[in-house]
C-alpha cells in the first residue's frame, strides 16, 4: 500500500536488521537457480516481508500481506511473527485512540491475521477479530469499497479486489467467525456487491472464485465451473500463466503502452492460479496442476523469488515478492513436501 497509508504504531525491539538482508531488487535477467530451494524461497520472502515492515510501517498487498501466508508454512519462525506482532499491535492501538488508514489498510490486515491464524492455531485471535469486526465499517458509511487505486494492478488498482479480500478474510477466519452477526451482516454486503458487478477481469474472477470456496453464494456452480475453465484455457505450453493475460492492464508509461497478453510465464501469474485452481477442486494429479509444478520448480531464481514483471513500470516490480508467496503455496498445496 501506499506510504501514505503508514501505521502510528511500530513494533517494539525488532531484530537487528542484518539478521534477515534485503534481497537485491528484482530484475528479469536474474539468473535461475540450479535447485530448487524451500530454503531460499523463505529467505527471500524474510528479506522483503521483514525489511518493508520496518522500513515502512505499513501492510501492503504485494509484500508483507501474503508474506503472513506464505512464509509460517515453511521451515523456522525466522521473522513472520515479527511482521504478525506488528499487525496485532497496529489493531490494539485502533481501541487506544489511532485510527486504521481506510478501508484498505483494515481489510488487508484482517486477511494477513485471519489466514495466519487458520494455518498456525486454528483460533481466531482477539486482534483478528477486531480487525474483521471493523472491515464492514466505511462501506456501511459510504456503500462503496475505497479500496485503492494507485495504478499497482492487479491487488492496488480497483474496489472489486478489495472485495473479494474481504470475502477471503471472513471465509479464513477460524471459530464460525463467519456465523457472527456482524459478519453475516458483511456477507450480504457483499453477496449483493457481487451480485450486481460481474468480475472486471480473469483475475478478479479467479479472487472470487477462491472466496466461494470459503463461502456460499458468491458464485453458482455453473459460474464456478466457467471460471476453471477459462482460467485453464490461459495455461501456456510450458506449464506456466502469465500475469498479463488475466486482464487487459495498461502500463503507466508516456504512451500508456498495454502489456502483452502472450507474454512468458511468470511467478504471479503460475502460483496464483495454480493455487486457485487447487483451492477451487484440482488435484495434485491433474495435468494442469503437474505441469505447473514442473514450470515453478524449473522458474525459481538464486535469489529464491520467482520473478513477475510489473504491470505498472519497470521501476520496480514488488508484484514478483506477492508472486513468490502463491508459488509456495501453490507448490504446498500441490503436495511438494517442505521438510521440517
Amino acid at each position: 500500500m501506499r506510504l501514505s497509508l503508514f501505521a502510528l504504531f511500530v513494533c517494539a525491539a525488532p531484530l537487528n536488521a542484518a539478521d534477515f538482508p534485503n534481497p537485491a531488487p528484482a530484475k528479469a535477467d536474474e539468473p535461475f537457480a540450479k535447485q530448487f530451494s524451500y530454503t531460499k524461497a523463505g529467505e527471500y520472502l524474510d528479506g522483503v516481508g521483514v525489511n518493508w515492515t520496518r522500513n515502512r510501517d505499513c501492510i501492503t498487498c504485494h509484500t508483507n500481506m501474503p508474506y503472513l501466508t506464505a512464509r509460517p508454512l515453511l521451515k523456522g519462525d525466522t521473522g513472520w511473527k515479527e511482521v504478525r506482532k506488528y499487525l496485532e499491535d497496529d489493531v490494539k492501538s485502533w481501541s487506544n485512540g489511532g485510527q486504521p488508514q481506510g478501508t484498505a489498510y483494515i481489510v488487508a490486515t484482517a486477511f494477513a491475521l485471519a489466514f495466519n491464524d487458520a494455518h498456525q492455531t486454528g483460533e481466531l485471535h482477539p486482534a483478528t477479530r477486531t480487525a474483521l469486526d471493523r472491515m464492514f465499517d466505511p462501506y456501511r458509511r459510504t456503500s462503496e469499497w475505497a479500496w485503492l487505486k494507485c495504478e499497482w494492478p492487479p491487488l492496488e488498482h480497483d474496489d472489486y479486489y478489495g472485495a473479494t479480500l474481504a470475502a477471503l478474510a471472513i471465509g479464513y477466519a477460524p471459530g464460525d467467525y463467519a456465523k457472527t452477526d456482524k459478519a453475516r451482516r458483511g456477507l450480504e454486503h457483499l453477496r449483493l456487491y457481487f451480485k450486481k458487478r460481474p468480475a472486471p477481469d480473469l483475475h478478479h474472477t479467479a479472487m472470487l472464485l477462491w472466496a466461494s470456496t470459503k463461502i456460499d453464494g458468491l458464485m453458482t456452480a455453473d459460474e464456478q465451473k466457467k471460471a476453471i475453465a477459462a482460467l485453464k484455457a490461459k495455461q501456456r505450453k510450458d506449464g506456466g500463466w502469465s500475469l498479463p493475460s488475466l486482464g487487459d492492464y495498461v502500463r503507466r508509461d508516456k504512451n500508456r503502452t498495454p502489456n502483452d497478453a502472450k507474454a512468458d510465464s511468470d511467478g504471479y501469474g503460475t502460483g496464483f492460479v495454480a493455487f486457485v485452481l487447487l483451492q477451487a477442486g484440482a488435484k495434485p494429479a491433474d495435468a494442469e496442476i503437474v505441469n505447473a509444478v514442473k514450470w515453478l520448480k524449473a522458474n525459481q531464481r538464486e535469489s529464491g523469488r520467482w520473478f513477475t514483471r510489473s504491470l505498472n513500470t519497470d521501476k520496480a516490480h514488488y508484484i514478483a515478492n506477492a508472486g513468490t508467496a502463491f508459488c509456495v503455496l501453490a507448490l504446498i498445496e500441490a503436495g511438494e513436501r517442505v521438510n521440517k
